[in-house]
């Protein structure tokens, strides 16, 4: 009678144990590191973390650098940073989530519509200029807003691979300048404004677990 109990006890403490060490390892993983790795073989610098704040909600708080004064030409210095609120279906850091995210951004670019030879039209004053579209860049910043929609799943022990798009509307504040020589190319005074909507976040993050 004493071994079955014994036999009986010890099995409780083992089941208790696992319990405990299950619950344990769950409640760890909270915190992940992440890159961006479809953005490093051109240059460009996307990492952030992800925290876990409830059973299905987590915050991410990420960080792009493109820091090319010329790349193909164009002016693509830009720095970002983004808050993200995200939502899982399943629970945190596994399976489909959409997300809510705030963005503010630096920046010295050359506009895709500028990639021409094409004289500058002024549409302060909507007479032809002396430069052409191709001598021209921006520099400013913006504030930026959207939603992200991704699925995140798990690669190996500790590590995840999360894959987004993310749209949302630009707040755009910039000034207009001729390459080489710093003067203005426009009539307007202060910052010239824009908005526009457009996808401005995506990548397959490769996250690693740290607690």
């Amino acid at each position: 009678m004493k071994s079955k109990f014994r036999s009986v006890f010890f099995i409780l403490i083992s089941l208790s144990t696992n319990l405990q060490a299950q619950q344990e390892e769950k409640q760890s993983e909270k915190l992940y590191v992440k890159a961006n790795a479809l953005f490093l073989p051109i240059g460009v610098i996307n990492t952030g973390i992800e925290y876990k704040i409830a059973p299905k909600y987590t915050l991410q708080a990420d960080a792009l650098i493109s820091p090319w004064k010329s790349f193909a030409g164009h002016e693509a210095q830009i720095y970002m940073g983004t808050l993200e609120g995200r939502y899982y279906f399943k629970e945190a850091f596994k399976g489909w989530y959409v997300g809510g995210n705030l963005s503010f951004g630096l920046y010295t670019i050359q506009k895709p519509n500028y990639w021409n030879d094409n004289t500058y039209v002024d549409v302060q004053i909507g007479t032809p200029s002396q430069y052409i579209n191709s001598q021209l860049y921006q520099k400013g910043y913006s504030f930026l807003f959207g939603v992200t929609g991704g699925y995140q799943f798990r690669l190996a022990e500790r590590w995840n691979m999360d894959v987004f798009l993310g749209i949302g509307n630009s707040q755009d504040f910039y000034k207009g300048y001729v390459r080489g020589t710093g003067v203005r190319y426009d009539s307007a005074e202060g910052y010239n404004r824009s908005s526009e909507w457009l996808p401005y976040r995506g990548g397959i993050m490769i996250a690693y677990k740290l607690k």
